[in-house]
């Protein structure tokens, strides 16, 4: 099990009139080489929730484990804990700050102590799997486009080689060929590697696209975790904590209602195509298509 939590709980501002719990006693367990899609609205939990894994907030109840490591059990451990689980932020260019692209990828694995040929080694295949061009590399962060600045910021945590990867948002802000771009890129680079991700994210079309499982976050809680398409069949549910589910999802929900003989659990375009053409070829009305 790659990340384990149990019982955890974490409130803010404790023994103030400003209290709030903004994760209660949650229990979720990811298995290692996963993709997983975390969906909530705004002061579900989820950001909350996802600190926890790197160490940035410390429960206030329960335990994380990662790779079977109770993370708080020895404070000294903590600095690779932050190396195994890597975060990046919503708008993470506005952490870029070195004078070069390279700089700025080198920065975690310099302070990791490891040696200029494998800083170096690691520099260039983080580049490589981010979408970002060998001669990007000596140019100023600051000099490039917004979806090259948010590579830059993948790149510098993949360069650290975490087990797991943390994405926040990494997408927003961006038109949809940068937004397309950067999630193939990741999906490329986790093809590879084979390690977790967890994608936050508000576009459900992007969860639906690259995730294996979905984490619904509500109130502080878990509302659902199971596949893609188990909890996109959930549409009414998910609608009734003000979230909503892929377009194409609702499409074929409105024809399954009307009476057409079409499946539920249809969450992106290429999977509805797939099950409607069976459907004709099942009628013998597909030898055209």
């Amino acid at each position: 099990m790659m990340i384990k939590i149990e019982d955890l709980t974490y409130k803010y501002s404790v023994g103030t009139p400003f209290e709030k719990t903004a994760v209660d006693h949650v229990n979720l367990e990811i298995e290692g080489g996963e993709i997983i899609g975390v969906i909530g609205h705004t002061g579900s939990g989820k950001s909350t929730l996802i600190q926890h894994l790197n160490g940035l907030l410390r429960p206030t109840e329960g335990k994380v484990y990662i790779n079977g490591v109770d993370i708080w059990a020895d404070k000294s451990k903590m600095r690779q804990v932050r190396f195994d689980v890597g975060l990046v932020f919503q708008y993470p260019e506005y952490q870029l700050f070195e004078e070069t692209v390279y700089k700025d990828i080198a920065f975690g694995p310099r302070n990791m102590g490891l040696s200029e040929e494998e800083i170096d080694k690691r520099v260039h295949e983080a580049a490589e799997f981010a979408g970002l061009k060998p001669e990007l590399l000596e140019k100023s962060p600051f000099d490039l486009s917004g979806g090259q600045k948010r590579r830059v910021a993948i790149a510098g945590v993949i360069a650290m080689e975490p087990k797991v990867l943390i994405l926040d948002e990494p997408t927003a802000g961006l038109d949809p060929k940068g937004r397309n771009k950067i999630l193939n890129q990741i999906r490329a680079y986790h093809e590879q590697v084979k390690n977790t991700i967890l994608l936050v994210s508000h576009s459900m079309e992007d969860v639906a696209s690259f995730a294996d499982k979905v984490l619904v976050m509500n109130k502080a809680k878990v509302f659902a975790y199971d596949t893609v398409e188990n909890v996109f069949v959930r549409s009414e549910e998910l609608k009734s904590i003000r979230l909503s589910v892929p377009q194409i999802t609702n499409v074929f929900l409105r024809l399954n209602e009307e009476g057409y003989p079409v499946p539920r659990n249809v969450y992106t375009v290429a999977y509805a195509k797939r099950k409607l053409l069976a459907e004709l070829q099942k009628r013998g009305g597909a030898s055209h298509a």
